[in-house]
This record gives C-alpha cells, sequence and structure tokens, in this order.
C-alpha cells in the first residue's frame, strides 16, 4: 500500500491553500487519520481535531448521528457516515464557526462481521459546507491493513473532492 506521508501532506497544502478547516469523526481507525494529518507541519494551522467515537452511543451524542438510523442499520452504513461528517463539523466549531469539511471513518476492520456487514466493509463521509457524501470501500486482508488502507483511501478521496 502507498505511504500515506506524501498524501497527507498534500492534503493539507491543499486546505491551507484554500484558508479551510478540517475537523475528522473516527471510529474503526481510532484515531489512525487524524494522526497521519498532523504528521504534518503546519497541520495545525487547518486541521481543528477529531473524535474517536468507537461506542454507537457516541456517534449519536456527540456526533448528531439519528439514533433511529443506528438502531436500523447499527453503525456500518452510508447514513451514519455522512451524518458523522456533518456532524464533526459542528461539535468542533471553533469561536461558533464549523469545520470547513467533515471527514468520516465507519466500517468492519475484522475479525468479525458487524452490523450484518462482512470484515472490510467501510463507509466514509465528507461534508464539505453543505454537500455530504460518502464513499463504500470492499477490503480485504488483515485488521491492520484494512485500517491503514481506510486511512489511505480517506485522504486520496478528499484529496480528489479538493482538486
Amino acid at each position: 500500500m502507498p505511504d500515506s506521508e506524501a498524501l497527507s501532506a498534500r492534503v493539507i497544502g491543499l486546505l491551507a491553500q484554500r484558508h479551510q478547516t478540517l475537523a475528522v469523526a473516527e471510529s474503526l481507525t481510532g484515531g489512525m487519520l487524524v494522526a497521519e494529518l498532523i504528521r504534518t507541519p503546519g497541520a495545525s494551522v487547518v486541521v481543528s481535531g477529531g473524535i474517536v467515537a468507537y461506542n454507537a452511543e457516541l456517534k449519536h451524542t456527540l456526533l448528531r448521528v439519528d439514533a433511529e438510523v443506528l438502531a436500523a442499520h447499527g453503525a456500518v452504513h452510508p447514513d451514519v457516515a455522512a451524518q458523522m461528517a456533518a456532524g464533526v463539523r459542528m461539535a468542533l466549531a471553533v469561536a461558533g464557526e464549523p469545520a470547513h469539511i467533515g471527514i468520516s471513518t465507519t466500517g468492519v476492520a475484522g475479525p468479525n462481521p458487524q452490523d450484518g456487514q462482512p470484515v472490510g466493509t467501510v463507509f466514509l463521509g465528507f461534508a464539505i459546507g453543505g454537500d455530504v457524501r460518502t464513499k463504500r470501500l470492499e477490503l480485504s486482508g488483515s485488521r491492520d491493513h484494512i485500517r491503514s488502507a481506510v486511512v489511505y483511501e480517506s485522504l486520496a478521496e478528499l484529496e480528489r473532492l479538493l482538486a
């Protein structure tokens, strides 16, 4: 798998050029995505912060994911990813200003299926202003490989959306 460091630096550079901020909501990546972003010098100018909401109830209380959606579908669902991305923009608002962009990760890293979804099923959420979209990934490999791949794919998709 390609190294995420250069990709992260490009994303940070794009955000800095645009004077945009980023907030991150993570579940299966457990902080790996925001950690990768802040490896880049100067990231503090654009990265507002991150929330690791591993527990479904925290997705509801911290990130404003609809409890009915969680009850009906579980945490591994595109609507959950979309709502996490939108919710983190507000949850990590600075001086009353939401982050320009919210990004989220939710899925199944293994070793067992979750919420009726097989291992490797992942949903990424991207909230850029009022535009919210999701991307589904179907990955394979070890738990560590899946989590690392999600970090890379999240950054790659964000770079594509910013280009």
